[in-house]
């Protein structure tokens, strides 16, 4: 294609779109606009930032409290891969609701103060609202316009610049006519909005409220019965800026009080959220600056071609971080950070919505979101001016996650083979992942429990809670009595420290350490992969450096912040993931098989619950269950000390209850029962250890230089379960030799 063509043709689509997207409207083209969508034209900022999040839809995902609903404007995707904000759905509803809040108030009359420790994903948090913001407005429903006024040049006008009637155009008294479409040329001066003012402020504000309340009934809105939509004080009460009323004020008086030629003078333009251009969203660091401020531009000589009955204007332009988040969204990063001095404005500006400056009054519109760590906050709490900020502030606390498979997410989407430049191992992320929630656990106080599970709580290990707050997995070591216990007694575990001001996620290892660790880590020469050996070395030296984390000095109580001893428990659970991993790729025994057998012991101990005859298979006879095959599986399968009578009872019971959350569903017995799949699986390859470690060993030769030594039929074998390890779990024969060798050092010696 020549450019010329290419440049013709992309430009035919550029003057597509901007006609599409109703770049530039007249007064009354978007008053048009308006009483088509009165909600979507009439939202102030919290409505739109809710809206934002309504977008894109909510999903209900597990949670150690059941289902918690989560909002997937945070998993919106993004060129940057810290765009995703991993779990922190409590996080996400709180935001929901105290944006909820600001509707039913027809106001924003708080600022949201996000606290927790360094790397809990505060600014991912609000980074994700940006981002969905700047989308949500490139949509059709997410349009967002602001006002602009436009002078035309003397040749198109009589007398002076801006005032007067357009040849031609008829100007009977009522007319309404427009210099919003006349192109660059035919203009002399045009003046945008700083604030981004809504179009409706040139309606005046007498007006406006019944202009307003009658578009919104007209569409059955706002009176509570087809949709409850309050109108804000933003919309119904507002006026122009400073610089526009005067604008406004100016050109009335020129037309001797005409308002319909005022109008020809508006333009209507569609803006869209940036956060790299700071328009509707801006992030102000802790610096010492103001964020708001006021320059004259009628006294600029730049600005000699005012129209004349402006020159007698004193005309002032704002700027700073406030004007440039109006009608959208202000993160205050690290607030507390700053010198009081420097946000004090914020206790009358988040209560009222305005900011004096020394020529006039902000009168913005935009919710306040502010980050801290606990450490200033617990230091701010102590000043005496916090006393005034506590009733203009809503605090969320943003704990660390607490659930290794959510961790995990964090850095499966940025630690990948591209950015660390060779192959990532499995359980690489992992084990780092379960190592960081270890270490921000925190024993459970059995006195919050009644007296009968006391003894059960202050016994859960910190790897016990782990898997318990992750998969509602029971340790192996309970009876089936405790074990339902203690997965009922999940939910209030998890929840136990949310009023202390020590909670659990408060202290531990950050994402942002783990992260750290993770590319040191891809950097060891031992290993051609980011492999997961590679991280528990990295894990061990960090450990060492207790000067650098602060996390490391916590005191040690019954196995909770030994941090050492978590790379040890950390190395365990990887050997129980290797070794399951290369068994079933060996294909001994089919899941199949378990299967079959869990499934024939269930279907007998249902009859015998019932004290029923089943048919022998064999005979084709009613006879009793065979108490000598059920007692021979519960030898493998029931926990130590249980009766199998109440064993069995307990398996019937978990059944019914999975049949009652899951009516249609095939029974899942895997899912159900986990714990005895896996003790089958021990067992069996516990029997058959001298074949396994032989089988092993053939991988190891066959990897190495000693292939040749292995038959036809053992290179086939071990071909087959390379293959399976690679398709199935994601090993290459680097990272697979890797982990075999340290099983068998381990496991097989």
């Amino acid at each position: 294609m020549e450019a010329k063509g290419y440049l013709q043709e992309v430009g035919a689509q550029v003057s597509a779109d901007f006609v599409k997207n109703r770049s530039i409207l007249s007064f009354e083209e978007y008053l048009t606009l308006f009483f088509a969508d009165p909600r979507g034209q009439a939202r102030n900022a919290a409505q739109y930032l809710r809206d934002v999040m309504d977008h894109y839809g909510t999903e209900q995902v597990p949670h150690p409290t059941g289902t918690i609903r989560r909002f997937k404007v945070f998993d919106a995707p993004s060129t940057d891969r810290d765009g995703r904000v991993a779990g922190q759905e409590e996080i996400q509803n709180a935001l929901y609701r105290l944006l909820g809040n600001f509707v039913r108030a027809g106001r924003i009359n708080k600022l949201i103060m996000l606290h927790g420790p360094n790397g809990s994903a505060k600014s991912s948090l609000v980074n994700a609202l940006k981002q969905g913001m700047e989308d949500y407005s490139r949509q059709p429903q997410g349009a967002l316009y602001r006002i602009a006024w436009v002078f035309p040049s003397e040749k198109l006008i009589k007398g002076s610049i801006g005032f007067g009637e357009r040849p031609g155009t008829g100007s009977g008294e009522g007319e309404l006519t427009t210099f919003a479409h006349l192109d660059a040329e035919s203009l002399d001066l045009r003046m945008p909005c700083e604030l981004r003012d809504h179009p409706l402020f040139a309606v005046p504000p007498s007006e406006r409220k019944n202009l307003l309340e009658g578009a919104l009934k007209k569409k059955g809105l706002g009176d509570g019965k087809t949709e409850d939509f309050i109108l804000s004080d933003y919309l119904r009460d507002g006026e122009l800026c400073a610089k526009c009323r005067r604008i406004y004020t100016a050109l009335l008086n020129s037309y001797g009080g005409d308002y319909l030629k005022v109008l020809r003078h508006v333009q209507v333009e569609r803006f869209y959220v940036s956060r790299r251009y700071q328009v509707g969203t801006v992030t102000v660091e802790p610096q010492m600056s103001v964020d708001a401020a006021a320059q004259q531009i009628s006294a600029d000589r730049t600005q000699l071609n005012l129209p004349a009955a402006l020159h007698s204007t004193v005309l002032f332009e704002p700027h700073g971080p406030l004007v440039h988040a109006n009608r959208g969204l202000i993160e205050y990063a690290d607030l507390l950070k700053r010198p009081l001095e420097a946000f004090k404005y914020l206790l009358g500006f988040s209560e009222t919505s305005e900011v004096p400056l020394e020529p006039f009054v902000l009168q913005l519109d935009e919710v306040l979101i502010a980050s801290s760590n606990e450490k200033h906050l617990s230091a701010f709490k102590e000043l005496p001016d916090f006393a005034s900020f506590k009733g203009r502030i809503e605090l969320v606390r943003v704990p660390y996650l607490r659930r290794y498979k959510v961790e995990q997410e964090i850095y499966d989407a940025q630690i990948t083979a591209t950015s660390v430049g060779k192959h990532v191992a499995p359980h690489a992320t992992e084990v780092a992942a379960m190592w960081a929630v270890l270490t921000r656990l925190k024993k459970p106080i059995p006195d919050r429990y009644p007296p009968n599970v006391k003894p059960l709580v202050d016994q859960v290990a910190p790897v016990e809670k782990l898997h318990l707050y992750e998969e509602g997995g029971a340790p192996g070591r309970l009876s089936s009595t405790n074990t339902k216990e203690l997965l009922k007694l999940r939910e209030e575990m998890y929840e136990e420290s949310e009023s202390y001001p020590n909670y659990e996620g408060r202290s531990g290892a950050s994402a942002r350490e783990i992260k750290t660790a993770l590319f040191n880590a891809a950097q060891n020469p031992d290993y051609k992969c980011l492999h997961a050996l590679a991280v528990l070395e990295e894990l061990q030296a960090l450990c060492k450096d207790k000067s650098v984390y602060e996390f490391l000095l916590q005191e040690v109580m019954d196995g909770y912040h030994d941090h050492e001893a978590f790379v040890r428990v950390v190395e365990t659970e990887y050997l129980d993931r290797v070794d399951s991993e290369v068994r079933d790729s060996m294909g001994l025994v089919s899941e199949g098989q378990y299967r079959e057998l869990v499934e024939r012991y269930i279907q007998s101990v249902s009859h015998w619950v019932r004290g029923e005859k089943m048919r022998n298979r064999v005979t084709g006879e009613s006879e009793k269950p065979d108490e000598a095959r059920m007692a021979e599986v519960e030898a493998i399968v029931m926990p130590q000390g249980e009766a199998p009578a109440d064993f069995r009872r307990g398996l019937i019971a978990s059944i019914g209850a999975h049949r009652l959350d899951n009516p249609e569903g095939v029974m899942d017995y895997p899912r159900i029962f986990p714990d005895m799949f896996k003790r089958l699986r021990d067992h069996y390859f516990e029997e058959r250890k001298r074949v396994l470690r032989k089988n092993k060993e053939n991988v190891l030769k066959y990897l190495s230089e000693d292939r040749n030594q292995l038959s036809a039929r053992e290179q086939s074998q071990v071909q087959g379960t390379l293959k399976t390890m690679a398709e199935r779990y994601g090993y290459c024969e680097f990272c697979a030799k890797d982990a075999i060798l340290f099983l068998m050092r381990q496991r097989y010696a």
